[in-house]
């Protein structure tokens, strides 16, 4: 009797071998789905938007999104005597550094100029490092700036003024974050909070 006992056995623990399995793997998948739940931003993975910078950063250097490798990038198009969204987004950056903590150098905030016909390198570097002074700032011709807006299908455009010769820019405002590894992989909005982007990029360094 005893040894008709041993293949009940087996399979008692063959069976339960496969349901412990079973559950690790549920739970695997549970966990994949509770991570990309966890976005605040928009999950934008394997979009065709987004193409390389190639542009001046405010110290001179040409930059491409290689140069940044290993960081998460934040890129943001805007013009420096924006009123409201630009600087009140760079502000928010500013926040999201400071909850990052330490981990805020493995970030790169980049703001690309939409004005390049007045937004030289000196006043770029001027206005974004007051936020922080790791933020970088970048530029290019006529071309080149619509170059790089098309690719990250951002819109912009110039608004007469009242005054002769003055004028403003209007623009997109999304946020495009990359991962360490550059690819594109959330789209935000400029009204996200400090904390919700800064939860967004602790999981791209994850």
């Amino acid at each position: 009797m005893t040894s008709s006992l041993f293949p009940r056995r087996r399979l008692v623990l063959r069976a339960g071998a496969a349901l412990t399995l079973a559950g690790l793997m549920a739970g695997a998948l549970a966990g994949c789905q509770r991570k990309e739940l966890a976005f605040n931003s928009t999950d934008v993975t394997g979009s065709d938007i987004g193409g390389d910078l190639n542009l001046t950063d405010h110290n001179g250097a040409r930059r491409g999104m290689a140069d940044f490798r290993g960081k998460a990038v934040v890129v943001f198009f805007g013009f420096i005597q924006c009123p409201d969204v630009c600087p009140t987004t760079l502000a928010n950056f500013a926040e999201v550094m400071k909850r990052l903590g330490p981990d805020a150098d493995k970030v790169q905030v980049v703001f690309v100029t939409v004005d390049p016909e007045r937004d030289t390198a000196a006043v770029i570097k001027d206005y974004v490092t007051q936020f922080d002074p790791r933020f970088l700032g970048l530029s290019g011709s006529a071309e080149d700036t619509a170059r790089v807006a098309k690719s990250f299908k951002v819109f912009y455009a110039k608004v007469p003024g009242k005054e002769p010769g003055s004028y403003s820019m209007d623009h997109s405002a999304g946020i495009y974050i990359f991962d360490p590894k550059g690819n594109l992989r959330l789209y935000g909005r400029h009204t996200a909070t400090p904390d919700a982007l800064a939860s967004d990029i602790r999981q791209l360094l994850d």
